[in-house]
């Protein structure tokens, strides 16, 4: 494939009736937007058919490869994976389950003439949010906590839409330690850190009850190591690995 302008990483796990579907509408938008772009799906360990569905799309279209692992590994690796093998010059990260309206993505890439990072916010004053009021409480509880540990001045760190420079999240995206819940917390704290421009977008997005309060214990968690890498010990301002002890991190990929 030649020079890619756009990519869209797309972490799966068990979406065996929806991957599909996602692939489709986002091959649909993207052809809108430009002609050179790639679909990155990274099946994380699936135990459904996600893989052959995946694949099955794959082989109808050519603008799609497929990146999968036998172990789940978590979201946060996915992505990991996903934007390291991506070629696009623009990386966007986007949820499977296809909760968000992506019709604006040409707003996200103009948006990153003037940042490094686009992010979707359901904080936006334009931004259109269906979600369940247990549900926002949670999310309005964790920002709170997000804030506070990490100094990250952003009201919504979750929403699964973000769009980045490659050349500029190149040699951040190795110092990222999360696998699971609060990847989205670690790159923005990261992205803090360094001092890159972040803007919020507004969003379309309509969220269901599927959400286990057990999984806002495990983001906690997660929160609380990354303020301590971030606080304490200072892990994200370490030299980055070598590009040979990177690449044997993904020598299971297949």
């Amino acid at each position: 494939m030649s020079q890619v302008e756009l990519s869209f990483v797309v972490p799966a796990y068990n979406e065996e009736k929806f991957i599909e579907g996602t692939l489709g509408t986002i091959d649909t938008v993207a052809m809108k937007k430009c002609s050179s772009y790639e679909i990155v799906v990274v099946n994380d360990g699936s135990a459904d058919k996600t893989l052959v569905n995946a694949k099955k799309y794959a082989g109808r279209n050519g603008h799609v490869k497929i990146i999968s692992y036998n172990k789940n590994l978590g979201k946060g690796h996915a992505v990991k994976t996903g934007f390291m093998n991506a070629k696009g010059n623009v990386v966007f990260f986007t949820d499977s389950d296809m909760e968000i309206d992506l019709e604006k993505i040409s707003d996200y890439v103009n948006a990153l003439k003037k940042a490094d990072i686009v992010i979707a916010s359901k904080k936006h004053k334009n931004s259109h949010v269906e979600v369940p009021i247990y549900r926002r409480l949670l999310s309005e509880c964790f920002n709170a906590l997000v804030r506070i540990f990490t100094g990250v001045p952003l009201k919504d760190t979750q929403s699964g839409l973000k769009a980045m420079k490659k050349n500029v999240f190149i040699d951040i995206i190795p110092r990222l330690a999360v696998k699971r819940y609060a990847f989205d917390v670690e790159l923005l704290a990261v992205a803090n850190l360094y001092g890159l421009k972040v803007v919020e977008m507004p969003v379309d997005i309509k969220l269901d009850a599927k959400f286990k309060p057990a999984e806002m214990w495990h983001m906690f968690m997660d929160l609380l190591g990354i303020a301590y890498r971030l606080r304490i010990i200072h892990w994200y301002q370490r030299p980055l690995q070598t590009k040979t002890d990177f690449k044997n991190m993904f020598s299971s990929i297949s």
